[in-house]
């Protein structure tokens, strides 16, 4: 199936019923009254989030969605029939922008997330309803109200808990299929990867977490060159990135210290949030260097890249490194949803008791002499 992230689409949501002037006429009811229904409500329209779609897909060829009308009222106190809903289901991680005015109205991050995005029109009033001790043959109705009206843009952001980064050919799509469940194509030509690529990495029965691949960066991508840049949005969910350095090029005339800065410079370019977020170096096909130039090579493009933070040395097509690092990702990954589950225990025993809403100084809480 083609994997698509972005759609535009538009939705109506259906207008509400008139209301309707009628009179009872039956035999032996000669002052019978008003009997004019009220008109049924418009169909809204909602998004759902479900984990088991996995693409825009079906929104980029179906673009318009409208709801049904609401029927009209009619006569011996009939109501109009309400007109059903409509549920859009969308991938979890789909962010749903206001075409028009950028405005945000949603982000699916959950299972079964229902979100309101087009409200149906009320039905319009009968004139049972304008009857009065006075006016007790009421004309008056009214007319049902238009359901909204938008144009959405529709991105999806896959979530992962750790994102790979680094140049066209550097070993991603091989990395991410010796350690899940994903079977990307993998070539000797760069821009293999044309679209990003989940996959489920399991360290044991009851422990996994989950590694997106995106297309590789080159310099200038920022402004538009190449293909990844379309695709970064992907990473800014991740908790962790992994920029994948291809530390034995084909080229003598490439180096792999150059390439690596061009994509933390694109990185900051894009978005100073994504740059900000960790990141670990991962050094890859150390399978195409001799043994006894291994430690010297490594050593030599760290103190020239500059890096401080972790590294880690692997060959992806061999495994070797592979298990200790998915090992260390895991245990990261747990120490850091610890870290956030007691932040918010914390926050949520502190809203109880009040105390963020006590201020030392307020005079309220002075103790008296």
């Amino acid at each position: 199936m083609k994997f698509i992230d972005e759609a535009k689409i538009e939705i109506i949501a259906g207008d509400g019923g008139n209301g309707v002037a009628s009179f009872c006429r039956e035999k032996f009811r000669p002052f019978g009254g008003p009997d004019g229904g009220d008109g049924g409500k418009g169909g809204t329209i909602w998004a759902v989030a479900d984990r088991n779609v996995n693409t825009l897909i079906d929104y980029r060829y179906s673009k318009l969605h409208k709801a049904r009308n609401g029927e009209n009222g009619r006569g011996a106190d009939c109501y109009g029939k309400g007109a059903d809903d409509i549920f859009l289901r969308m991938p979890v991680g789909t962010l749903i922008v206001d075409h028009n005015t950028g405005e945000h109205i949603a982000d699916l991050t959950d299972h079964e997330q229902v979100v309101l995005l087009a409200q149906g029109g009320e039905g319009g009033w009968g004139n049972i309803h304008f009857k009065t001790s006075t006016n007790r043959a009421p004309r008056q109705k009214s007319e049902g109200k238009e359901g909204q009206r938008r144009e959405l843009r529709l991105e999806l952001k896959v979530l992962a808990d750790v994102g790979l980064l680094g140049m066209p050919n550097a070993g991603k799509s091989t990395f991410i299929s010796a350690v899940s469940n994903a079977r990307p194509k993998i070539a000797d030509y760069p821009f293999t990867t044309l679209h990003p690529n989940l996959g489920v990495v399991r360290v044991s029965h009851e422990k996994s977490f989950v590694i997106a691949d995106i297309p590789g960066l080159i310099e200038g991508a920022a402004d538009g060159a190449g293909l990844g840049v379309q695709f970064l949005r992907h990473l800014q969910r991740t908790g962790l990135l992994l920029h994948i350095v291809d530390l034995a090029p084909f080229e003598d005339t490439v180096d792999p210290v150059k390439e690596a800065k061009a994509i933390v410079k694109e990185l900051q370019k894009y978005d100073d949030s994504l740059f900000d977020k960790p990141r670990w170096l991962v050094l890859n096909k150390l399978d195409v260097v001799p043994e006894d130039e291994r430690k010297k090579r490594v050593k030599d493009f760290v103190k020239r890249f500059g890096w401080k933070g972790r590294v880690f040395e692997i060959s992806a097509l061999t495994r070797e490194g592979c298990e200790d690092l998915i090992t260390e990702i895991y245990s990261y990954l747990e120490t850091k949803r610890h870290q956030e589950h007691r932040s918010e225990e914390t926050q949520m025993t502190e809203e109880a008791r009040g105390i963020s809403s006590i201020d030392p100084d307020d005079p309220r809480f002075k103790v008296m002499d």
